[in-house]
């Protein structure tokens, strides 16, 4: 069954950039763990910085993209450019 997330990401102080730069890098992970990004938007005014809708094919994929060598290794840079972050597990409404 896949499994839908809302994923909410707000940028530590000065670092809009650097999150961003690391989205770019993790978010290209997806597509090994059979994931795919739905939406991605950042905001104009306002908080949080950046939302995401990602689609898993299962609950396996996102256990084994969370345990992607690479997004670990990328662990220092997540907590230079990231102060907070809100996961929803949602259903998409059309």
């Amino acid at each position: 069954m896949p499994v839908v997330l809302c994923v909410l990401l707000w940028a530590a102080p000065g670092e809009q950039q650097a999150l961003v730069e690391y989205e770019d890098r993790v978010l290209r992970l997806l597509t090994a763990h059979g994931a795919r990004v739905l939406a991605r938007v950042r905001a104009v005014e306002g908080q949080p910085d950046e939302v995401q809708l990602l689609e898993f094919p299962s609950d396996d994929a996102l256990t084994d993209f969370l345990d992607d060598p690479t997004r670990v290794e990328l662990a220092g840079l997540r907590e230079r450019a990231i102060a907070r972050t809100e996961v929803l597990r949602v259903d998409l409404v059309v």
